[in-house]
């Protein structure tokens, strides 16, 4: 693969996988149904693990830039089982991703539509809350957006860089005319994070709002098509601040403009009910399209790391070769983009069950912030294990590469652990609902499943040799790149 990406389209990329807008627009209202007025304190919260493990993140890219990211560095440090677990989580939480933004996307494009006065189409009402028609309209993007990052990562990004500005423009104008003119009187207490009303609510928040800030890890999986592997540091960590600012500034907005039971009860519909809150049509509609526009770049942004994770594992044969396929013209690997695309729209169609977009995002959301917590605690813990060294040689890189990511870990796993127990005891039975902690539990105990299972393929039947301790593949190996024990050494 070609080498192509600089800082700006790294940020591009990882903001996009991180998608602000589209958690902003659906994310904050169900996280203020559970943590109340404490939405700005709970993303600072939030913030900090994920800072940390970014932190492990950013030294594992520049010392083995790879595009298996996570699945390469947790297997070679910790262990193949767990790396090859790392990956699939990863993999199949964004495919997963994948299919409830396509939802996501196509409610947004009905609700445009309705407030331009198309309510119907040959007799068939149009809703924007259908599971339905909006997985159906959606694939039509999610399929264009696979299309364009065939292309290459230059399109791609060139793509994204518009459609963020104009995003953040919109995001950014609204939020700030919201924090003038809004009537719900401003309290400090909404940074307090010791308010949050129960140790449930916090763990719950917690997760959903980690899962916010998921995504951002994605331009480490294109480290082996940037000009300089410590690009995907910057760019992540670029990314990551600019998050966190539009959260604090969207969750102060949200609660200067809207009473608590307003904010909870639009869910999905948040950002579309803030902007017409605030300005009349043709304006109100401004926020929609932000959102539909974030919805598309996330689809994009997602299926490009995902792709290149599952060449990863196909060139270390724990997969089958079909995923190591380039295009010969724009050296991407255009037959598993085309497959997750694929994959992706299956399990679009298979959500159709669930009646309502609201307990869509309410299901998916939950299920895959509990797998990110995971597999950020795992990453967070190989990056320990591998620096460990610097603690004796060089305690201040010691504390940013083994210390603050070991401490991240452990807070993703606290409140991914509580997060579990609270599902399991809320219900008695199995219940084919979005409220149905069993039901909840079930999303993220089939991807840990299906991925030891897959291993186990991979170790006995394939044969692969990644589960070699000694094993490194030989297109890892950059002859113009720094040796990896050289970089290693450097701050």
């Amino acid at each position: 693969m070609r080498r192509s990406l600089g800082v700006a389209g790294g940020v591009a990329l990882a903001a996009s996988s991180t998608a602000a807008t589209t958690s902003v627009g659906i994310g904050l209202g169900l996280m203020a149904a559970i943590v109340g007025l404490h939405l700005p304190a709970l993303m600072l919260l939030a913030f900090l693990p994920v800072l940390a493990i970014a932190g492990g993140y950013g030294r594992l890219g520049r010392v083995e830039p790879d595009a298996g990211s996570s699945y390469r560095w947790v297997g070679r440090t910790l262990n193949p089982w767990l790396g090859f677990l790392t990956g699939w989580v990863n993999t199949v939480g964004t495919v997963v991703f994948m299919a409830y933004t396509t939802t996501v996307t196509g409610s947004a494009v009905l609700q445009l539509l309705g407030q331009a006065g198309l309510h119907g189409v040959a007799g068939l009402t149009l809703d924007p809350d259908s599971t339905v028609q909006s997985t159906l309209l959606g694939l039509v993007v999610l399929i264009a957006a696979a299309v364009v990052a065939v292309r290459g990562l230059h399109h791609a990004t060139r793509l994204q860089n518009v459609l963020l500005v104009f995003e953040y423009a919109v995001l950014l104008a609204f939020c700030g005319y919201g924090l003038v003119v809004g009537d719900q009187p401003f309290s400090w207490d909404w940074y307090n994070p010791f308010a949050i009303p129960s140790m449930a609510a916090l763990a719950q928040g917690m997760v959903l709002a980690v899962f916010c800030y998921w995504g951002f890890e994605s331009v480490f999986s294109v480290g082996e098509e940037v000009r300089d592997p410590r690009d995907a540091s910057r760019s992540g960590f670029i990314a990551l601040t600019v998050m966190l600012l539009l959260f604090l500034v969207a969750g102060t907005a949200f609660q200067r403009v809207l009473p608590l039971d307003e904010l909870a009860d639009n869910g999905a519909r948040g950002l579309a009910y803030f902007g017409e809150k605030l300005a009349d049509q043709p304006l109100a509609a401004l926020p929609l399209v932000a959102l539909m526009f974030s919805a598309a770049a996330s689809l994009q942004a997602s299926v490009i790391p995902t792709a290149r994770g599952m060449y990863a594992m196909g060139r270390d044969r724990t997969l089958g070769p079909v995923w190591t396929r380039i295009h010969p013209r724009y050296g991407t690997p255009a037959t598993g983009t085309y497959l997750i695309t694929g994959i992706a729209v299956a399990l679009a169609l298979l959500s159709l069950v669930i009646p309502t977009v609201n307990d869509l995002i309410s299901a998916a959301v939950n299920a895959i912030g509990i797998v990110v917590a995971l597999y950020y605690a795992l990453v967070a813990t190989a990056a320990a294990k591998r620096f460990r060294h610097l603690l004796r040689s060089n305690p201040l890189e010691g504390l940013r590469a083994v210390v603050a990511p070991l401490l991240g870990a452990a807070a993703l796993l606290a409140v991914g652990g509580y997060l579990v127990w609270t599902f399991w005891d809320s219900a008695d039975h199995f219940e084919l609902s979005a409220d149905n902690g069993w039901f909840e539990l079930l999303v993220p105990v089939l991807m840990i499943a299906s991925g030891l299972a897959a291993a186990a393929w991979a170790r006995w039947v394939r044969k692969a040799p990644y589960f070699s301790p000694d094993y490194s593949p030989a297109s890892a190996t950059d002859p113009d790149a720094a040796p990896a024990d050289a970089l290693e050494r450097q701050p």
